[in-house]
């Protein structure tokens, strides 16, 4: 076939997509079996998408990083989000839910309904409830896991930085925002939330995959005075894409619920990540997360401390939670919230010196199970 006369600019562009677009199209050819014809990109987006990714692998990984932010992954989530509230055909339900199970390793057998046609939606299979005794609470240790998943860093907090994969760190004044505590200017962001100078402050970092049981819930007996909510992007808290992005944590939509427990300072932050831009915490139903529009850097806080008695009902997941003037008084293992997907948690605590973890880096960890020796 005789070829279309092309102007400079055409050829100039051919030139610089000769190696690889020759291949893809001997590639797409071989598959057709066929002879390949030279056709516009326009013409053959699937193609185009195939040249685009393999070409970003080969960036550096500034690039690489600068490309994957400029995604659109909040309107993704949400579209994502309208996905899951769909309801599907109950022919539908089981292939669907099957497919996910197989996917992602779901262990259906600790699910409180494990017949697939019950869930109507993605959303109500994603938040599934387990069975009551599957998650028992280690009574030896004084802090317990939130939520099952991946130990991806924990140790002490160290110069105001904490590690979000091991060699990257966020920094702790832009992850858990500016703090009305009083202190001198000299000390540090961390020594500011210390109540005691005999205290440290130490942190667990904590992965849920897709297949891992959504909530989370409270890891020890503590009162939640303040709950402030930075809208930010949402990318992938996968640990591949942690040790790429700095401050990914500080980035990302999260929820941080901060107080008081038998230590001192307390926090659980909940971070949203791609398709999970909606985090849901029982007690607070004024929380709505992955709003289409924010402003940069801003926050909201919401305080829990009041005057005189109160009781604030939840959605019955989470029950009925006191309030008494010093915040939200929640028991060990108590339901507290959950994503629609996979994510992460992140403890940031205030404990004695001589404080010990009983983890190993990497390891699988489910509700309940201690994190602290005892």
């Amino acid at each position: 076939m005789g070829r279309r006369p092309s102007s400079s600019g055409d050829t100039d562009c051919r030139s610089w997509l000769q190696v690889p677009r020759s291949a893809l199209r001997r590639h797409l050819s071989t598959l057709s079996g066929g002879v390949s014809r030279t056709t516009p990109w326009r013409r053959r987006p699937l193609a185009f998408l195939c040249y685009v990714l393999s070409v970003s692998t080969l960036r550096p990984p500034a690039n690489r990083v600068a490309l994957y932010r400029s995604f659109p992954t909040r309107l993704l989530s949400r579209a994502w989000g309208r996905l899951n509230g769909v309801e599907l055909p109950t022919w539908l339900r089981k292939p669907i839910y099957s497919l996910y199970i197989w996917t992602f390793g779901v262990n259906m057998q600790e699910a409180a309904v494990e017949d697939l046609h019950h869930y109507r939606n993605l959303g109500e299979f994603f938040r599934r409830r387990l069975k009551p005794a599957v998650r028992p609470l280690c009574a030896a240790s004084c802090l317990i896991s939130p939520a099952d998943g991946r130990i991806l860093h924990f140790g002490r907090v160290k110069n105001s930085e904490v590690e979000q994969v091991k060699g990257v760190t966020y920094s702790l004044e832009n992850f858990l925002g500016p703090q009305k505590r009083q202190g001198k200017d000299s000390l540090s962001f961390r020594d500011l939330l210390l109540s005691s100078p005999e205290n440290d402050l130490f942190h667990v970092v904590i992965y849920l995959a897709p297949g891992d049981y959504h909530c989370f819930h409270s890891p020890t007996d503590w009162r939640v005075e303040l709950r402030r909510h930075f809208p930010g992007s949402l990318m992938s808290v996968n640990p591949g894409v942690a040790r790429l992005v700095k401050e990914l944590f500080c980035l990302n939509e999260r929820v941080a619920l901060t107080g008081q427990w038998q230590h001192g300072f307390f926090s659980l932050t909940a971070v949203g990540a791609t398709n999970v831009g909606s985090i849901r915490v029982y007690f607070d139903q004024e929380l709505q997360t992955n709003a289409p529009r924010y402003r940069k850097g801003s926050f909201y806080d919401r305080s829990y401390v009041v005057n005189g008695d109160q009781v604030l009902t939840g959605t019955g997941e989470g029950g009925v939670v006191s309030i008494d003037g010093g915040g939200v008084a929640l028991q060990k293992g108590a339901a507290l919230g959950e994503f629609n997907l996979g994510s992460t948690i992140v403890l940031l605590f205030e404990a004695p010196k001589d404080f010990s973890f009983n983890l190993q880096p990497g390891q699988r960890i489910r509700v309940g199970e201690g994190l602290s020796c005892p």
